[in-house]
């Protein structure tokens, strides 16, 4: 009996550390595990959102790399959140989705090429990314479906002039701009 206890309580320990050594750090939200010290990477739950190369489309402006290492916003534009309300003629809608998937059809099954540009406060990468040598950020402003951050960028200004002039993507409804709905 007494062999069985010491048995039992090893097996016990032995579970215990190789559970802990294998997920040392925690989980992030979509369920994965980054292991700095033995530099694994690895998953415990399926996300949808996430293609089978590792790249992901998080919001408007944000997407990501390699199962979540490299996290790029595009530097220069802003998208309303995930969340956030628009009015059209027909009704309210959830412009944040919207510009999600409005950026999901023009990325496609293609991967984005981005140029980083800095960093931003939350350690993601801020970069102008192209699709087909198109820009990504210069689509989205263009057809009205994210803003030029001027706090950030003048580069966009005149795509967001000609999207407001020919009433496109947001301009058609009544939206607050992002900064503003994140300033509340």
């Amino acid at each position: 009996m007494v062999l069985f206890k010491h048995f039992f309580l090893i097996l016990i320990f032995l579970l215990t550390y190789l559970s802990s050594y294998a997920h040392q750090g925690g989980l992030n939200s979509d369920g994965c595990h980054n292991n700095h010290q033995a530099g694994e990477y690895h998953c415990h739950r399926h996300n949808p959102e996430r293609r089978e190369d590792g790249f992901r489309i998080v919001d408007g402006d944000t997407i990501h790399f390699d199962f979540d290492k490299r996290k790029v916003r595009f530097n220069g534009i802003d998208t309303p959140e995930i969340g956030q309300m628009c009015i059209a003629s027909d009704g309210p809608f959830d412009c944040g989705l919207l510009a999600k998937k409005v950026l999901k059809d023009f990325i496609g099954s293609k991967l984005p090429i981005c140029k980083s540009q800095g960093v931003d406060n939350y350690s993601r990468e801020l970069a102008e990314c192209y699709v087909d040598d198109e820009s990504i950020s210069k689509y989205l402003v263009r057809n009205g479906f994210a803003f030029a951050y001027r706090k950030y960028s003048k580069k966009f200004i005149k795509d967001e002039e000609f999207a407001k002039k020919n009433n496109l993507g947001f301009w058609q409804t009544k939206f607050e701009f992002p900064w503003e709905f994140r300033a509340k």
